[in-house]
């Protein structure tokens, strides 16, 4: 039994070329992405979430969860958090940040702009692949988004 007519998008903003392709393999790999699109720095995020730019003609629809880094080049991560949680027609799409930054002021700061979730990458490659399918599973399966955020 599939579950893919649930899932929802995932917008995935990391400009680590090889985060990137070790995310993607980990959810293909466990099925938890109907689509998944990937936002190389914080301007381009903003560009897909307004639907401005080269995404001015996407899907209306918000993606299920973003996947957020916090150092990002152009705008970084907590500038793309502030800017989504303060946004009435965004501040309800759960924000994961997922970061190798273990610093506590980032941290802090994250929480203190709403964030969903604060993940700190592993470095092992199978404790990645494993984070990243829990998060799928959590995030794309279990989790009840808010009503109407994800219009069908």
């Amino acid at each position: 039994m599939t579950m893919n007519n649930k899932l929802g998008r995932i917008l995935m903003v990391e400009d680590d070329a090889k985060d990137v392709e070790l995310t993607l393999t980990a959810l293909e790999d466990y099925n938890l992405a109907n689509e998944v699109i990937v936002a190389r720095d914080g301007e381009e995020a903003l560009d897909y979430l307004y639907s401005r730019g080269e995404f001015k003609l996407r899907p209306g629809d918000n993606p299920a969860v973003l996947l957020l880094d916090l150092k990002l080049p152009k705008v970084d991560g907590l500038e793309v958090l502030k800017q989504i949680k303060s946004d009435d027609t965004l501040k309800m799409i759960p924000v994961v940040v997922l970061t190798s930054s273990k610093e506590e002021k980032d941290m802090i700061a994250s929480y203190q702009l709403g964030v969903n979730a604060y993940v700190v990458k592993p470095v092992d490659f199978h404790e990645f692949v494993n984070a990243i399918k829990e998060l799928g599973v959590f995030w794309a399966v279990i989790n009840e988004p808010p009503p109407g955020s994800m219009k069908r």
